[in-house]
């Protein structure tokens, strides 16, 4: 029976030091030497204060700031401890009506927009996450903040297209913009460029 249990105990111990404690240590080793940013999550600071992270969506609220997807987490929209979508599905009546209030309350912030709504105002992505709005997204909201900080629109619109991000490889994706950046960026516009 030895013969049997001392070498599975001891593949056992080996498997678990090379792959609980040797390989995960390896692989971040590795990640914070090529992409510390990244393995560090990405994270945004202002006066030496993280505010966020490129790689989760937060709310705003205020006319003044561009307005990202909306949230499927729950109860706290942007969770990154409750990922994931609604689950509902094109046919599933709360989510009509969900999309039509999100589209009534885009509307009532900036009235005299009479432009389609992109679908990313108006839709939680799989995450419920999402840091970025498409470009169409950014466009859209320009106005509405443009007027709430009285800034030119063109210096809005030049600002969105400052901070676009292609796709990757100049067809994978779409161009897009993301949403903590662009507020950021709109909080260092110098005074006379309001």
């Amino acid at each position: 029976m030895t013969n049997y249990l001392r070498p599975a105990a001891t593949i056992f111990i080996a498997l678990t030091l090379l792959c609980g404690i040797v390989y995960p240590y390896v692989v971040t080793g590795f990640g914070r030497l090529a992409w510390s940013g990244q393995a560090a999550g990405s994270i945004v600071t202002h006066d030496g204060k993280a505010i966020g992270s490129r790689l989760i969506g937060q709310a705003f609220t205020s006319p003044r700031y561009f307005w990202g997807r909306p949230s499927a987490t729950a109860p706290v929209p942007n969770n990154a401890s409750a990922s994931g979508g609604s689950n509902q599905g094109p046919l599933n009546p709360a989510l009509a009506d969900a999309v039509k209030a999100r589209i009534a309350a885009l509307r009532a912030a900036d009235p005299g927009n009479a432009a389609p709504v992109p679908v990313d105002l108006v839709t939680a992505s799989a995450s419920g996450l999402d840091p970025d709005i498409s470009l169409a997204a950014a466009h859209y909201q320009a106005g509405r903040v443009a007027r709430a900080r009285g800034i030119a629109p063109a210096r809005v619109t030049a600002l969105i297209d400052q901070h676009a991000e292609r796709p990757l490889s100049g067809f994978l994706g779409e161009p897009k913009v993301n949403v903590l950046a662009l507020n950021m960026a709109l909080d260092q516009l110098a005074p006379d460029a309001r």
